[in-house]
């Protein structure tokens, strides 16, 4: 490598390598004066002498860097959460009292009711179909007509049915006149073979004449009741009480009998049931009660359960449980007077089961969990602090719930405001407040003690 010196060039000695890495080449060298060639410095010491301090620079910044990041970990790991900060307060003091709402434990009854989906199912649904073949020629109901047991519903024309009874009436008239001069001949022929005046032959073959034709008479019968039960087939009526559904046949069309589609459905709806299911935890239970004679009322609500449908009972409980759901099917009854229930219509179902008496009750909000289980924050009315308190829960309808064990009657208990407390902190009554308190600590007196510790 050259370097200009004096104008002319002057080669060196070559630089080591190490020395050329740490070099700064875009950095000018100054070069002493020409007059003083013995006091220049070698060119690879005077190179590296300003490297050298600028590696130590940055050293020395990357390890304040590094530093600062290290504390500032430190310290986000290390600073008390905002709940422990407002609990020493601004200054360091104590945290303020909380203001909490509260309900107190009493005793009274609290049923156990049990919800599940259910289906309107009518106990009888009829299709109405023609027992006789022939032409249609009257209907007699209206569409959505409630009917009875027995009223008269259409007619397949029964002129041919009364010929048949007709005729079957004469062949039995003729048959009978027959078996009536039989049996006189009969009788001579017994008088005549006691005189001895006919063979005994002849008497026995007079029997047995007299024996046809009274199987003929017989079957004359029969052949007259079956040509009038066609003719009964021929006026429809209706097999069941209920609502008639929609018309299928119009009169004047040719039926035959056992069609498929009938004539017309007959839905019964005064009384109605509901099928519904319930999970096979709660089949004991309602055995229980069955078996001991109990009626468990059951009431239908509509889907979204703000109305109440219709009041009933339950009917029955299926005898096996469905082991792909893990469910019971049972059956309500309900009078369904006001028709509110409707064939195949969801519904919402509630059963109750029982009804527990005279038993402690909190209400639900009270409840909290956590590492003692279930709990909750018991207020001491003397001091205003609260407690935790463990308990054992019982049945719940959704809004207040059984203590089994763990408070009496009379103790106060946290329902709102329960998600900032501790053991042992102050709290603030609605009372000493002269109203319900906001949640959180952003109430009025908390910020009037933070003004005073300001003002001092």
């Amino acid at each position: 490598m050259f370097l200009p010196c004096g104008g002319f060039h002057e080669p060196h000695a070559e630089v080591p390598a190490v020395m050329k890495d740490s070099m700064d080449l875009d950095t000018p060298v100054k070069l002493p004066p020409e007059s003083e060639p013995d006091t220049v410095a070698p060119p690879y010491q005077r190179r590296t002498e300003r490297p050298r301090r600028s590696v130590l620079g940055r050293i020395v910044a990357w390890v304040v860097v590094l530093g600062l990041i290290g504390g500032g970990a430190w310290w986000f790991a290390t600073r008390p959460a905002p709940e422990q900060q407002t609990r020493s307060g601004r200054f360091g003091g104590e945290r303020p009292p909380m203001p909490v709402v509260t309900a107190t434990v009493e005793k009274g009854d609290l049923p156990i009711r049990l919800n599940g989906l259910g289906t309107v199912s009518s106990l009888a649904t009829v299709t109405v179909r023609p027992q006789v073949s022939g032409q249609l020629t009257k209907v007699a109901f209206t569409e959505g007509q409630m009917v009875k047991e027995g009223d008269f519903l259409a007619e397949v024309d029964p002129r041919p049915f009364q010929l048949a009874v007709e005729q079957a009436q004469a062949q039995l008239t003729r048959d009978q006149a027959l078996l009536k001069n039989a049996q006189l001949d009969l009788e001579r022929y017994r008088m005549l073979v006691k005189q001895d005046s006919i063979a005994k032959q002849q008497r026995d073959t007079q029997e047995s004449l007299v024996q046809q034709y009274e199987g003929t008479v017989k079957a004359d019968q029969v052949a007259v009741d079956n040509a009038k039960l066609n003719l009964s087939y021929s006026r429809i009526t209706a097999p069941v009480t209920g609502r008639v559904g929609l018309r299928l046949v119009d009169p004047g069309n040719y039926v035959t009998a056992g069609e498929a589609t009938g004539i017309v459905v007959i839905t019964q709806i005064q009384p109605i049931s509901v099928l519904f299911t319930l999970p096979e935890d709660n089949v004991p239970a309602i055995m229980k009660r069955l078996q001991a004679g109990a009626t468990l009322p059951v009431t239908a609500f509509d889907r979204t359960r703000s109305k109440t449908l219709s009041t009933g009972t339950l009917a029955t409980v299926d005898n096996q449980i469905d082991v792909t759901t893990g469910t019971v099917k049972l059956r309500a009854r309900f009078d369904n007077a006001d028709q509110s229930l409707f064939p195949n219509q969801f519904v919402n179902v509630q059963l109750l089961v029982d009804t527990l008496s005279d038993v402690p009750l909190v209400p639900v909000a009270a409840v909290q969990r956590g590492a003692p289980g279930t709990f909750v924050y018991i207020v001491n009315r003397q001091d205003s602090t609260v407690a935790v308190r463990p308990i054992t829960l019982g049945p719940s309808d959704g809004v207040k719930t059984v203590v089994e064990k763990g408070l009496n009657p009379g103790d106060m208990v946290v329902t709102e405001g329960a998600d900032k407390l501790r053991e042992g902190a102050k709290v603030m009554l609605p009372s000493e407040n002269g109203a319900p308190p906001a949640a959180g600590p952003s109430s009025e007196a908390p910020h009037k003690q933070r003004r005073q510790r300001s003002a001092s």
